[in-house]
């Protein structure tokens, strides 16, 4: 039989009406296949082999309670298993350290979605460039100077760290703010470490759009994730609002010159945000938005997923 596993965060932690997680662990039990799950620091390395401390778990569709651990295994990773890398960022170097053990599993014929060498290669904030005629005007740099000069540029800009998620670290510059100097002091480390700065898209008042690619075939609904009365940024976690709506032709367009890449790469899950006709991230690491979209939309996006993947 084959074995489903997730290096995820913990378990006890995460929101079930939200988590794309979840939405794959129970779409594996719905399948009949058992659910294991370990966090990165349950992995370790033995004579050229990955090894994980594993839990078998029983979920339950609810808001409280969600799920009861049947049993422990620790055994090495490989021999046709499935692992789901799921880790939130910061792609720190524990992340990396994930992965390259994780190279390890697959040298062990353990299929890993996404794939490990993908993870290390694409940064979310920065596989835009891939698509230049794509994203909006942006400039990374480690030089407060140069990132001040672009602010002054634009009049006004967003302000990203490399390795964030769910907006954390985000900032909207104005030309004429103070704080700016602040700002990028703090996300430089004092020009010690690469920043992002990028044109401010006023089409974020109508949403941040998620797009995603299921095993490089589109999901023809977006969730739009729209910035709360108090806040720029979209993102759930900051109190955007999320709406579901059908693909726009911009959005198409986007996501059908993005899906070859992904695919070239072995990405099966990855969400694209996309700004009015910009794309502004390629997420790989843990992409969501799945459970809003099945739930607004009657779909079963990870039923897709693992269809593709022979499950």
């Amino acid at each position: 039989m084959t074995q489903v596993i997730f290096i995820m965060d913990d378990l006890s932690m995460i929101k079930p009406a939200k988590d794309t997680t979840f939405a794959l662990m129970l779409e594996t039990q719905r399948r009949g296949l058992p659910v294991w799950y370990a966090n990165e620091h349950d992995l370790e390395m033995n004579q050229g082999q990955c090894f994980a401390r594993l839990r078998q778990v029983e979920l339950r569709d609810q808001a409280s309670d969600w799920f009861s651990e049947l049993a422990t295994e620790h055994r090495a990773l490989g021999n046709g298993d499935v692992v789901f890398m799921r880790s939130d960022p910061p792609v720190d170097d524990s992340y990396i350290y994930t992965t390259l053990m994780l190279d390890l599993a697959e040298q062990s014929d353990a299929r890993v979605v996404n794939r490990p060498a993908a993870l290390r290669r694409f940064n979310e904030k920065l596989a835009i460039s891939y698509f230049p005629d794509l994203m909006p005007r942006t400039r990374v740099s480690a030089s407060m100077a140069r990132l001040r000069e672009f602010v002054q540029a634009e009049g006004k800009a967003v302000l990203k760290p490399l390795d964030g998620m769910g907006g954390r670290g985000i900032f909207l510059a104005a030309a004429d703010d103070p704080n700016v100097s602040v700002m990028l002091e703090t996300l430089t480390d004092e020009g010690q470490q690469l920043a992002l700065a990028q044109q401010y898209l006023p089409d974020i008042a109508q949403g941040d759009n998620r797009v995603l690619l299921i095993n490089g075939e589109v999901v023809p609904y977006v969730l739009a994730r729209i910035p709360g009365n108090s806040d720029f940024r979209g993102n759930l976690a900051r109190g955007g609002r999320g709406e579901g709506r059908p693909i726009n032709t911009a959005e198409q367009k986007i996501a059908e010159a993005v899906a070859p890449l992904m695919v070239e790469h072995g990405i099966a899950l990855a969400g694209l945000d996309v700004i009015g006709d910009r794309l502004t991230e390629v997420n790989i690491t843990s992409p969501t938005c799945v459970r809003e979209l099945d739930a607004q939309f009657g779909l079963n996006i990870a039923g897709d997923l693992f269809d593709g993947l022979g499950l």
